[in-house]
């Protein structure tokens, strides 16, 4: 599954991805980011994203280069920003978020 919504207002685009970003979907990005009406600001949101292969991490370098930021919601695609040399959006109140079963690295917990 996959899904791509655009929103532009006031020359900002922000572009939400969903779902698996692999290759057969990376050029579908391109595309849809070209159609763009010259935004200033352009803003790649990934916070439904669940996965990207080689090819989906091509585009969002891509996207990285044009002069996207990105906002993320979880270790897993602040790990593949960060891997990526991705500039992150810092929004306040907001950041990666970890799920369910996830634990935080032992280096960063707190201990009663």
């Amino acid at each position: 599954m996959f899904r791509i919504d655009v929103h532009e207002a006031d020359s900002k685009a922000t572009v939400l991805i969903a779902g698996r970003l692999g290759a057969e979907f990376a050029e579908e990005v391109r595309r849809e980011v070209l159609r763009c009406k010259n935004p200033d600001r352009l803003v790649v949101d990934l916070s439904e994203a669940i996965f990207v292969n080689d090819s989906g991490e091509e585009a969002l370098s891509w996207l990285g280069r044009i002069g996207a930021q990105f906002i993320v919601q979880d270790f897993y695609w602040l790990d593949v920003c960060e891997r990526l040399h991705l500039p992150i959006l810092k929004r306040s109140g907001s950041g990666p978020r970890l799920r369910g079963s996830e634990v935080a690295p032992a280096s960063s917990r707190q201990l009663p």
